[in-house]
């Protein structure tokens, strides 16, 4: 059986009830409504959120604010009491959880807890790793915390590559980290988690496409996934940004850059999910990584009521009224190309 339709079998099996069909009928019926009459409006609860376990990174990535430690928000480790009851109040309608925002999720020593938590709510699981913590016995805990789809970051055949973006990290840990967890897979005889190497195209690592996927078959794992690269100041370019064109979210246009995503007046993730901070703060997506535009807080209202307030609903309406003027939404990647192997 093909490997990544048992990933979507998992998914769906795990997560199909009642309400959550019911909950999924609504908002993509209401995303549906707002696009013709222009106005938000909103039915159901999300469909899938994440949370954020940590914001701590070991790595130092030039493109990321864990890794630049230049985050504007406060910093810290999700709790599990407030996991629990984020999970506690969205489950019956919500089948999907990614427990990744910004941070390296292992550092966070509760976070196998958390995903068996969810695990027990029948909601399906998935992480982001750089790996460098995946030694044998968080393998096996891995395994048996029932997740069930974990991103592996592999941006480099060889250390100089990988060692170029992933600054501070060691190539032969992510490979370690992956055989470790192949080999829990097999020893307990588990199909989760479905493991995904993900390459991301930068200049320096795009001729080592055809290495990067021998090396995905040679190490055993589900599906490699190349996914183009954001880039903060795209504009004036970056020597981040691939050669080929065709590996990029941004397009030469004279001197200068732009993306090749046209930010069209609407945005689903604005109605099926949302993400949610380590601290409790509501924030519309993944790219507001500084949580600039947080819709509510959870140590004040319940989520329920965050999703249908006011404020939601009115940045709901900047989306369709005005999107590019949002500054977050300006190097959105919705629409833009990920390829998967």
């Amino acid at each position: 059986m093909n490997k990544n339709y048992k990933d979507i079998r998992n998914l769906l099996s795990k997560n199909l009830t009642y309400k959550r069909v019911l909950n999924a009928t609504k908002v993509i019926s209401s995303y549906y409504v707002s696009k013709i009459i222009r106005k938000p409006v909103q039915w159901g609860q999300p469909i899938a959120f994440s949370v954020e376990p940590t914001t701590s990174c070991n790595l130092r990535c030039p493109q990321c604010p864990s890794g630049l430690r230049s985050f504007s928000r406060p910093t810290g480790m999700l709790l599990q009491p407030v996991f629990e009851r984020i999970i506690d109040e969205l489950h019956p309608t919500t089948g999907y959880i990614t427990l990744y925002f910004q941070g390296e999720p292992y550092l966070n020593t509760k976070f196998l807890d958390m995903v068996e938590y969810a695990n027990r709510h029948k909601i399906y699981t998935a992480t982001s790793t750089n790996a460098h913590y995946l030694n044998k016995e968080n393998s096996i805990k891995t395994i048996r915390s029932g997740l069930d789809r974990l991103i592996i970051s592999i941006d480099g055949t060889t250390q100089d590559t990988y060692g170029k973006y992933r600054l501070g990290g060691k190539l032969d840990k992510v490979l370690e980290g992956t055989k470790n967890l192949v080999t829990a897979k097999k020893e307990l005889k588990s199909s989760t988690p479905h493991i995904i190497w993900q390459f991301i195209v930068f200049k320096h690592n795009e001729h080592q496409l055809e290495e990067v996927k021998q090396l995905a078959k040679e190490y055993q794992v589900d599906e490699l996934a190349i996914k183009s690269a954001q880039i903060y100041d795209y504009e004036n370019g970056s020597e981040l940004i691939p050669e080929n064109e065709a590996f990029s979210r941004y397009q030469k246009d004279d001197n200068d850059y732009k993306i090749k995503n046209k930010l069209l007046n609407h945005c689903w993730r604005l109605w099926h999910s949302c993400v949610i901070t380590w601290d409790g703060k509501v924030v519309p997506c993944c790219f507001d990584k500084d949580g600039t535009y947080q819709l509510g807080n959870l140590s004040e209202k319940t989520f329920e009521e965050i999703w249908q307030s006011d404020n939601y609903n009115h940045f709901r309406s900047q989306i369709l009224k005005g999107r590019q003027y949002i500054d977050i939404c300006k190097n959105c990647s919705e629409g833009a190309a990920v390829w998967q192997n």
